[in-house]
């Protein structure tokens, strides 16, 4: 299979970011730090190892009295030695072992007023080795308000307060925490359940409902809701940002040695389209890495869909309501929805409560997963810092017959800065191997195809990245930043079909450094590929910090020639830029010259896809497609135009653009284009239809997407 590459590297105009500030260095992990006035004293940098270990006996009863020398552990295959052995015995009824145990909350100073706090509740972290909360079940409930309508939130908390009032257990602690605009943890663990309660009645019923993403199928109302509410261009990936903040708990989570479960309430979370599968990775490994098994509760209960939707939304149209596809895809979309709870427990160790009215039950099933436990730890005698898993095996050295249950690995840190170029190679090849994807970096990325010829079709892919989020380095007076590409396309059956490597400096100078701070870069590629289902994994990397961003995502080349009951076309691009194609605005030299079988490139000039579809409106909006004409040696007359919905509400259409010339001899394509000015339409959010019609074979064929326009 022949490979074709083109490589671009663009400033998109965007909305202004302010630059990230560069975090403080922190102290390595192990090192000792001594008096000035004393001897100095070295220790290897080593790593502690936290593990919870459940060990039972036949009958399934915890064993109590082990202590280090009962375990043997290993890592890799090599031996290591336990630093220390704590055992944690859940009690469920009053005793004086819980009537000694700490409180949660630290005292107020007796000579001190009492002042409210100015910030918000964060998750207290513990120091290596040290058990705060010794003989205590720490539970977390997370309320994913954007991922649940009101009527699910209402549900979701009711459940809540049923576990606190009749059914939590004195070993419980409670966290509670919510997503909206951005995770916010509303209490630490304890125990007051008067001040849970107090919590669960302020949290705002409605917030942030609608975030959910919508479907661009069959089941679809005929004029749907464009984005979800956001204010940045890189925050419209719904799915990304619930994902993102999980993790954000989750490692929050890992501050503490205890074993923790993590009570997710949502109304599904659906992985499709743009949504960066590598970020439900991320979330679970680092879940995993932090302790913390999710048990999803599916807010929705036990449904019962119509058909064709209920009255919350507009009828499906088309042909589908009466040929079924409308029904089965609704049914899809649901199914899909709870695919992402069910994959976040099983691959956590949790579990998943879906298709059941009793929501607090999905609670229960996380305090029961925490019995009486061992907590141990060990100082890795690994010590190299390569980001790779490292297996564990722990092995009780008593009874046989007994069961022992733990984590089975975790991935080690990374370091970057003492990389030499040989680490720094290394590195990127094994981040695209391993199987926690990092996403230090945030990456938007839109695949498009174009067909070529009977069996080939073009793939362009644009991938854009927040300037804000690359460093800028001082060399010989020159501000520059480089950034490394790699990815790689594989099929269906996991055989790799064409990969993607590329380096590539950036060098500027005055404003055009300023200009960097406050825009996104774009990187361009593309390559030829037969019809299928593929997916596409790709790093990029910041190569003064090593910070790395990873996207990884399904797409699918249709099979044109099969197209028999519409006219077939290509994949629509969005555009507000084009650029000449020997404009270096960094000083980044193209090795290669651009291929002519790219669309996009046309007259010198290449169309830019605007990938988050987020448009100005005191900027042109540029609309490229291609219709095919196979078997035909003259252009067959087509009729196009473009259509804006707000709402229910027809916003804007174009005047039918009557195509009857253009046909290309080699690939039998029709290019079709529009450039519209926007700055008729106020700034919102909008569906834009582009419709295509064959007057001659009486053939139609609709393509829509979302868009959200800027002042």
């Amino acid at each position: 299979m022949k490979l074709t590459l083109s490589i671009l590297l663009i400033i998109v105009l965007a909305a202004a970011q302010q630059p990230q500030q560069k975090p403080a260095a922190q102290p390595q992990k192990g090192a000792v730090q001594t008096p000035s006035d004393g001897p100095a004293k070295f220790t290897a940098n080593a790593q502690l190892v936290v593990e919870a270990v459940t060990v039972t006996d036949k009958s399934g009863k915890p064993i109590e009295g082990l202590t280090a020398k009962d375990f043997t552990v290993t890592e890799d295959g090599a031996a290591q030695t336990v630093a220390f052995c704590e055992f944690q015995k859940l009690l469920e009824a009053e005793g004086p072992a819980l009537q000694q145990r700490p409180v949660t909350t630290a005292p107020s100073e007796p000579d001190k007023p009492k002042v409210d706090p100015v910030t918000q509740f964060q998750i207290q972290p513990e120091s290596p080795g040290n058990i705060r909360y010794k003989d205590r079940r720490l539970m977390v409930l997370y309320f994913d308000m954007g991922a649940m309508p009101p009527a699910d939130q209402y549900r979701a908390m009711d459940a809540a307060v049923k576990f606190i009032k009749k059914q939590m257990a004195p070993a419980d602690l409670m966290a509670l925490m919510s997503f909206s605009d951005r995770l916010h943890v509303l209490q630490d663990f304890t125990d007051d359940k008067d001040g849970l309660l107090k919590v669960l009645d302020k949290l705002f019923i409605g917030e942030d409902q609608g975030l959910d993403t919508g479907y661009n199928d069959d089941s679809a109302a005929d004029v749907g809701s464009a984005f979800g509410e956001d204010d940045s261009e890189f925050n419209i990936f719904n799915t990304d940002r619930q994902l993102a903040a999980l993790q954000t708990a989750v490692k929050m989570l890992g501050q503490l040695n205890e074993k923790k479960v993590l009570v997710y309430f949502a109304s599904g979370v659906r992985l499709n389209g743009i949504d960066n599968q590598a970020q439900l990775m991320a979330t679970s490994n680092a879940a995993i890495r932090s302790g913390v098994s999710f048990y999803t509760v599916d807010a929705r209960g036990l449904v019962a869909q119509p058909p064709l939707g209920d009255s919350t939304q507009g009828s499906p149209g088309g042909q589908g309501m009466y040929s079924g596809s409308s029904a089965m895809a609704r049914t899809a979309n649901f199914t899909r929805s709870q695919d992402t709870l069910y994959a976040l427990a099983a691959d956590t160790g949790g579990k998943a409560l879906l298709d059941n009215n009793d929501l607090a039950q999905g609670v229960v099933n996380a305090e029961k997963s925490i019995d009486s436990y061992y907590v141990l730890g060990y100082y890795s005698s690994n010590i190299a810092l390569d980001g790779k898993f490292r297996k564990i095996k722990i092995t009780y050295n008593g009874d046989p017959s007994a069961k022992i249950a733990y984590r089975v690995g975790y991935y080690a840190g990374k370091t970057f800065a003492n990389f030499n170029k040989v680490d720094k190679e290394t590195q990127l090849h094994d981040a695209l191997m391993l199987g926690d994807p990092i996403t230090e970096l945030t990456i938007a990325m839109e695949v498009n195809y174009f067909q070529l010829n009977s069996a080939e079709y073009f793939v362009p892919v644009a991938m854009k990245i927040p300037g804000r989020e690359l460093a800028l380095a001082k060399r010989r007076g020159v501000d520059h930043t480089v950034i490394d590409f790699i990815g790689e396309v594989k099929d269906e059956y996991g055989v790799t079909v064409t990969n993607v490597r590329d380096s590539v400096d950036i060098k500027m100078t005055g404003e055009t450094a300023a200009q960097l701070a406050k825009q996104p870069i774009q990187y361009s590629t593309g390559f030829t590929i037969l019809p299928g289902t593929y997916s596409i994994k790709v790093l990029a990397r910041d190569d003064e910090t090593g910070r790395i961003g990873t996207f990884m995502s399904k797409f699918t080349i249709p099979n044109l020639n099969k197209e028999l009951k519409r006219v077939p076309i290509s994949s629509v691009v969005l555009s507000s830029q084009r650029t000449d194609v020997h404009d270096a605005l960094f000083n980044v030299a193209i090795k290669d010259k651009l291929p002519s079988v790219d669309p996009l490139v046309q007259d010198g000039l290449r169309l830019v896809p605007s990938v988050t579809h987020v448009f100005s409106t005191n900027r042109d909006l540029y609309v490229y497609l291609q219709a095919y004409e196979r078997g035909q040696t003259t252009t067959q007359p087509l009729v196009a135009f473009v259509t804006f919905y707000r709402g229910q509400t027809k916003a804007f259409e174009t005047s039918p653009l009557p195509v009857t010339d253009g046909l290309d001899p080699k690939t039998k394509a029709v290019p079709l284009r529009f450039n519209l000015a926007l700055s008729k339409l106020q700034p919102g959010k909008y569906d834009c239809q582009v419709t295509v019609l064959d007057p001659t074979s009486q053939k139609a064929a609709f393509w829509q997407a979302p868009v959200v326009l800027v002042p």
